[in-house]
């Protein structure tokens, strides 16, 4: 039970919190449109991508669950295969060097901002991340650790069943998160 008095048929986790809440669930899901579905050098699926691995960090199911899929279903050729190997042996799983380096970035933020290191950056510089690319990928982390928070701190109702998250995505997918806090 949420720890808030969600009104009954409010979509699950952040979304249905956004709707609850539209003078602050306005900007959230405007950033989070601007950080993982506006023109960008990194795909929208490697976004999303980031966005799942803090939140499965974060311990945030809803979070991971949704942005895995969006990841997934913004990526041709890709299946969450390859997502549970990047749980399962982060080292060994199939990213580019410059993926892999950005959300080392973004695991780092999650224990701590300061965790990110010059060693770190200059890694991610050598495996060709750009300036922009670093900095979108510190706050699309921090962005995250926020809406985990927001997400599990209030208690909200989260569906167990991961198939009920690619129906979300797909909404998503076609209307953006903007709409998350319209309610549409």
């Amino acid at each position: 039970m949420a720890h808030v008095d969600i009104p009954p048929g409010t979509p699950p986790g952040t979304p249905g919190l956004m709707m609850y809440r539209q003078d602050t669930g306005g900007p959230l899901s405007q950033l989070a449109e601007v950080l993982l579905r506006e023109e960008n050098s990194l795909s929208r699926s490697e976004r999303e991508l980031i966005a799942a691995y803090v939140s499965y960090l974060n311990e945030c199911y809803f979070c991971w669950q949704t942005h895995r899929q969006m990841s997934v279903q913004q990526d041709e050729g890709a299946d969450l295969a390859r997502l549970e190997s990047l749980i399962d042996d982060f080292d060994g799983a199939p990213l580019k060097p410059k993926l892999r380096a950005l959300l080392v970035i973004a695991g780092q933020v999650t224990i701590s901002g300061r965790s990110v290191t010059t060693e770190l950056v200059a890694s991610a510089k050598d495996a060709g991340a750009t300036d922009a690319e670093i900095h979108d990928t510190v706050l699309i982390s921090a962005a995250f650790c926020m809406y985990n928070r927001y997400c599990d701190g209030l208690a909200v109702l989260v569906p167990q069943d991961p198939t009920a998250y690619v129906g979300m995505a797909q909404h998503i997918i076609s209307g953006g998160y903007s709409m998350c806090a319209k309610g549409h």
